[in-house]
């Protein structure tokens, strides 16, 4: 193994993951893994790339040193980023997947039993049949989950990176909340987020941020199009600042005219959620009771809003197309999971459906202590940012009408 000066934890983090995963390896009695997703080689590496659309693999056998199977553009990421010192690459115009069963062959892995993550987005169905049919010597088993048994409780760098990442989410948001008025474009808004995360050291996220005003709040996972702020409408941020692909995330809600007894209702509703789960959240809770917890309170209001969703996620590695490590761990009704010491989630008891055609959301982003959690947010404010008074050239011109109605 290569120890590189510019990788993102120390090399000993590195080593670490690697023996923990052979001691996964060994229990399920694996002579190898074939890694592909993006997030796993990035956690077991520092490799990343925004060309992992292409197959890319790490190998990590049992005994001996892993490899990486890549694109020949890719390689330089190896070579740049990580401390993998052998690399299989292929041309363009050459076969990923005949690449892949060459280097296991050559490095001895032919006849052994070997796992691959099945469940990867990009290996696809089509590659891993192909796999099958050529790789025929060995016992191939479905080794999807044994790189995230690793990632989902954080180590103390990892917290360290994490809170790099909400320094860049705080500043977008005080940018975008600053900017919302009246006459103002969705994609104005997500400009000065954007501007701020990355000057703030941010880097680009998973999911760029989530801007919806008025009726468009009740579409999910809507972001800016264009539309113009109307007088006495609410605006919906949620955003993840992002630093070296590990994410944390928070949802705020901005109000451009009075709070209304609904609006007010809803944020204390919320607002009560996320105390509650700062309280009570800790190690030995169950996953289903931290769900509970907070999908009660959100149920008890009159203002006709729901809980939609999971009430959270794990959070943390993440490549495009989503921010979070929720297929590792949600808060779901029915799970048994317990919640350990490391593990983050976005905390997420936002209402759906205010007075039929209203969304808002406050969230945080809390990481579960030995005896209870924090919040990488307590310095910002969870309170509707409720705007009543504009200067004249601040409202809305009369030929600016919102580009969906």
């Amino acid at each position: 193994m290569l120890e590189r000066d510019d990788m993102t934890f120390p090399f000993s983090e590195y080593q670490r993951r690697i023996s923990e995963l052979r001691e996964r390896m060994a229990k399920r009695l694996l002579d190898a893994v074939i890694i592909s997703d993006a997030e796993n080689i990035m956690y077991l590496t520092d490799y990343q790339t925004t060309g992992y659309s292409f197959f890319q693999a790490l190998v990590v056998p049992l005994e001996g040193e892993p490899f990486m199977v890549t694109r020949k553009l890719e390689e330089s990421n190896v070579i740049a980023r990580t401390w993998v010192e052998l690399s299989r690459p292929y041309p363009d115009t050459g076969d990923a997947i005949q690449m892949l069963v060459t280097s296991l062959v050559e490095f001895g892995l032919a006849g052994k039993t070997i796992g691959y993550e099945r469940n990867s987005y990009y290996f696809t169905a089509y590659h891993q049949d192909f796999f099958h049919t050529a790789f025929t010597n060995s016992r191939l088993m479905d080794c999807f989950g044994i790189v995230e048994e690793g990632r989902l409780c954080k180590s103390d760098v990892e917290m360290g990176v994490m809170r790099r990442a909400a320094v860049a989410a705080k500043a977008g948001m005080q940018a975008g909340i600053e900017v919302i008025r009246p006459g103002v474009t969705e994609n104005e808004i997500g400009a000065a987020i954007s501007h701020a995360m990355f000057s703030a050291g941010g880097e680009i996220p998973a999911v760029m941020p989530y801007v919806t005003s008025g009726p468009r709040t009740m579409i999910g996972h809507a972001s800016w199009e264009g539309r113009v702020v109307q007088p006495g409408e609410h605006v919906f941020l949620e955003i993840a600042g992002c630093f070296r692909r590990y994410h944390t995330a928070m949802m705020r809600t901005v109000v451009c005219g009075e709070l209304s007894d609904s609006m007010y209702k809803a944020q204390e509703i919320m607002k009560l959620a996320l105390s509650q789960a700062r309280e009570e959240l800790r190690p030995g809770l169950t996953v289903s009771d931290a769900d509970k917890l907070l999908r009660n309170i959100i149920r008890e209001n009159d203002v006709g809003a729901k809980l939609i969703t999971r009430s959270g996620y794990s959070i943390g590695i993440a490549f495009p197309p989503s921010w979070d490590e929720g297929y590792i761990l949600s808060l779901y009704q029915g799970q048994s999971d317990i919640l350990q010491a490391g593990m983050t989630f976005h905390v997420i008891p936002w209402m759906w459906g205010i007075d039929g055609d209203k969304s808002c959301g406050i969230s945080d982003t809390f990481y579960i202590t030995e005896d209870g959690c924090g919040s990488f947010f307590d310095d910002v404010e969870q309170d509707f940012t409720v705007k009543t008074e504009f200067t004249p050239e601040k409202t809305l011109p009369e030929s600016k009408q919102p580009v969906n109605e």
